[in-house]
C-alpha cells in the first residue's frame, strides 16, 4: 500500500552515454540534465511500482526541477524520492539528486496510477484514429 513518507533511492555512475553531449542537450561530457530527469522519474516509478498490482503502472505527468551542479564522468549519482502526497490516482514526489560531493538537482514529480491494459488500449485507439485520418 502506498503511503505518504515512503522513500526509495536509485544510483548510477555517469558514463559517456549519460552526458549532455550524448543527449545533445549540451556540448560537454558531464551528467546531462535529460538523464537526471530520467533518473528522477525512474526512482519515483520504482517506489510506486513496488506497491502496485502487476496490472497497474504509473505514468509521469509533470516534473519541475533544477540542475544546479555539474557531475563529471565516473562519479556516482544518487537520486532519492519521497512520496509526499496521494490524491486518488495522483502521486506527488519530492526528488533530490546528489553526486559524491554535492546536491546537483532537486524538484517535484507527479505520476498517475494507471491500469496498463486500459492505458494501452487508449494509445492504440489513437494510432488507429491517426491511420484513418
Amino acid at each position: 500500500m502506498l503511503e505518504v513518507g515512503m522513500k526509495h533511492s536509485v544510483e548510477l555512475v555517469v558514463d559517456k552515454s549519460k552526458t549532455a553531449a550524448a543527449a545533445g542537450s549540451g556540448g560537454l561530457e558531464v551528467f546531462g540534465t535529460p538523464y537526471m530527469i530520467a533518473l528522477m522519474e525512474c526512482t519515483c516509478k520504482e517506489l510506486a511500482q513496488k506497491e502496485l498490482d502487476d496490472s497497474q503502472g504509473t505514468v509521469g505527468i509533470s516534473i519541475s526541477t533544477n540542475h544546479k551542479a555539474a557531475t563529471p564522468m565516473g562519479m556516482k549519482v544518487t537520486c532519492e524520492a519521497e512520496l509526499v502526497e496521494i490524491d486518488r490516482s495522483r502521486l506527488v514526489f519530492n526528488v533530490v539528486c546528489s553526486d559524491e560531493l554535492d546536491v546537483i538537482g532537486e524538484g517535484q514529480h507527479q505520476r498517475f496510477i494507471i491500469d496498463n491494459e486500459k492505458f494501452l488500449a487508449g494509445v492504440n485507439a489513437k494510432i488507429d484514429k491517426a491511420k484513418n485520418k
